[in-house]
């Protein structure tokens, strides 16, 4: 009997992927999102037809990425390819002036953001779904971060529509919700979602590849 072929789903990103991952198990999903993702596939009967892969560190920048674009995405073949990266990028810049909400630094994660993009693009037809960093008004000092932020929200919309690929707007989406139910209940510091959060991601996700198809 010819073995079934599973379309590879590749999650690459920060600690909102990675969640403790086991980094010595290549299968090992962590316990967010990524996870949670996997399961809903299995209670609905399609985990048959997909891989899932995990490939989160915690602590990464646009540039941690950029390094390992090759050995964690594009020799690995994947069919689809979901990125949410970004918050690190502002939260190493938070009291640094020369970085901070500077032109010179939006510009930097934009060239690493296209070269990664542009690269797997030349290589594979692979489909992208494009996560955006987001940040709650909890603690309070995290409202500040925005003026970093936003730009780089701004460039992920934008060369997601650039390389036509799903957008997934989870800072609005999160946000409005966190505003009616309380922020604390989706983060304890602003940036890394309790269980809850993580579950409002992996629907979010889950609804966005519905509606963009399967393949």
């Amino acid at each position: 009997m010819e073995k079934m072929t599973k379309y590879k789903l590749l999650f690459i990103g920060d600690s909102i992927t990675d969640v403790g991952r086991n980094r010595n198990n290549p299968d090992s999903l962590g316990k967010g999102y990524v996870a949670m993702i996997a399961k809903a596939l299995e209670d609905r009967g399609d985990s048959e037809h997909y891989q899932l892969i995990n490939r989160g560190i915690s602590g990464n920048r646009i540039h941690d990425i950029a390094e390992r674009w090759h050995s964690d995405c594009v020799s690995l073949e994947p069919d689809v390819v979901t990125m949410l990266i970004g918050i690190n990028d502002t939260w190493h810049n938070v009291g640094d002036e020369s970085v901070f909400a500077t032109k010179e630094g939006t510009e930097q994660f934009e060239m690493h953001y296209r070269h990664l993009l542009a690269s797997l693009r030349k290589k594979s037809d692979a489909r992208l779904i494009l996560m955006e960093p987001f940040v709650f008004p909890y603690p309070e000092d995290r409202k500040t971060w925005r003026i970093d932020l936003d730009p780089k929200q701004e460039i992920v919309k934008r060369l997601a529509e650039e390389f036509d690929a799903d957008w997934i707007g989870l800072d609005a989406y999160l946000n409005e919700i966190g505003a009616v139910e309380g922020y604390e209940t989706l983060s304890n510091d602003g940036v890394h979602p309790t269980k809850k959060g993580h579950r409002l991601i992996a629907d979010a996700w889950l609804k966005q590849f519905d509606e963009g198809g399967k393949e």
